[in-house]
């Protein structure tokens, strides 16, 4: 009969559908060697070279060294060439490493980094955050010199009239390129210049040296900026940034210390944000460890800390007003007082902190002005006499500034009280009253005012 099914035509039906379910994952099943390696960036720090292999998928790999020339190699597993991938351009700045080049080895890729000294390699994969996808990331370390036994001297004495020593540190860098704005823009390269310009602007007033944390385009953990400054035994510590918000129209610089722990207010959208892309600067600059505060565990380490910490807090507080009233003079302001807010890299309860907006490098307008050289020069100077305003109301033992301790000048501010004036340097109201002989607790803008020390 016409369309009758028997045994055979069910069993040749089900064996056909087989074959096409079969087929199918055979032709849409993910490609084994699906891994490409689109990209390859290098960042040179003062004793490491940093070289990161950007993938589409977590990569696989191992890695030796060679002698007789000096040789790192990575083979990447089931790996293949990105067409846009070039080796010629990576290591033109590098000082420590001749070249990079790579070859297809069957299913996988060779990585060979060539080097110009005996390097130690420490290579880590990292999962994808914004604006990176899945990284390789190979740390290559010079050699250590060690150093020849001597006899132990005995301690020197403490230096008298010593500089005050300030560290400046810019922002982001390396891997991470910090906010970014109009025609490319990053906040990584801005703030380094301005970085720079402030330390030179620091280096010109007698009694002040300035260290900067970052020196060029290489990322520094969180931690380790502020325990930079600690070896450096740097009296205060200041971070540059010019960061970005959602909406473009916001702009004009501010001034930032660290919020207390007990301090449970509400954070505003901005300061969310902000805090949000710095503190996360670790996983994005490629390190994605979590800052392990000390512990502090007996009754008088906890004193110690908390006094130490509310000090700190206090002073902070203080510079960071005299810096806000200096770049009031040169650009526009987003906020016309010290901010408080929970930033990683003003963790440290023993140095002075402040961090400086310089501006919004997301808002057009700002972003060009940023970019302008004497625009720069002029935020540089006004973070610096801001830093020698305070400084100089305020000079640590055993320094120039201090053994100077003469009276001050201070010119009177939009906003000013007398008793404000005396309370920001450490003086008696009646004391200002009488060096200036007024008749009243009345001042103007412009108005010098003389402040004596010791009063």
């Amino acid at each position: 009969m016409l369309g009758a099914r028997t045994e055979n035509n069910v069993m040749s039906t089900t064996l056909f559908y087989q074959v096409v379910v079969l087929s199918s994952l055979f032709l849409f099943a993910p490609n084994v060697r699906a891994n490409v390696l689109d990209g390859i960036r290098v960042h040179e720090a003062p004793d490491s070279i940093r070289v990161v292999l950007d993938a589409r998928q977590e990569t696989q790999y191992t890695y030796f060294a060679l002698d007789n020339p000096y040789r790192i190699v990575i083979d990447l597993k089931n790996t293949r060439p990105g067409r846009k991938l070039v080796f010629s351009k990576v290591s033109e700045v590098l000082t420590g490493i001749k070249g990079i080049r790579g070859a297809e080895r069957g299913k996988d890729y060779r990585i060979v980094i060539d080097a110009k000294v005996s390097l130690s390699a420490k290579p880590f994969k990292l999962r994808p955050i914004n604006p990176y996808g899945h990284r390789l990331v190979v740390d290559l370390f010079y050699p250590t010199k060690k150093k020849p036994a001597v006899a132990a001297a005995k301690p020197r004495p403490k230096a008298k009239n010593r500089d005050v020593v300030i560290a400046i540190d810019a922002g982001h860098g390396g891997e991470d390129p910090g906010a970014l704005g109009p025609r490319k823009a990053q906040e990584k390269k801005v703030v380094l210049r301005i970085a720079k310009r402030t330390a030179d602007q620091i280096n010109r007033m007698k009694g002040f040296k300035a260290v900067l944390i970052r020196k060029g385009d290489y990322y520094v953990k969180l931690e380790d900026r502020t325990k930079l400054a600690a070896q450096n035994k740097a009296d205060m510590f200041v971070s540059i940034h010019a960061d970005a918000f959602k909406q473009s129209s916001v702009s004009g610089a501010s001034v930032w210390i660290r919020r207390s722990e007990g301090d449970d207010r509400q954070e505003s959208d901005l300061e969310r944000f902000l805090v949000r892309q710095a503190n996360q600067s670790d996983m994005i600059g490629g390190v994605g460890e979590t800052i392990k505060l000390s512990k502090y565990t007996t009754p008088v380490q906890k004193i110690i800390v908390e006094s130490s910490t509310i000090f700190v807090r206090e002073h902070s507080r203080l510079a960071g007003e005299a810096v806000l009233r200096n770049m009031q003079k040169v650009t526009n302001l987003h906020k016309k007082e010290v901010t408080e807010a929970r930033f990683r890299v003003l963790n440290r309860p023993d140095i002075i902190s402040i961090l400086v907006e310089t501006g919004f490098i997301s808002n057009p307008s700002e972003a060009k002005k940023l970019a302008q050289t004497q625009h720069q020069i002029k935020l540089a100077k006004a973070i610096a006499d801001g830093i020698g305003e305070y400084m100089r109301a305020n000079p640590p033992p055993s320094t120039f500034l201090a053994a100077r301790r003469t009276e001050l000048r201070y010119t009177v501010s939009p906003g000013d009280t007398l008793s404000e004036i005396a309370d920001r340097h450490g003086v008696p109201a009646a004391a200002l009253t009488r060096r200036n002989k007024l008749s009243s607790d009345r001042i103007r803008v412009g108005q010098t005012i003389f402040i004596p020390r010791g009063a």
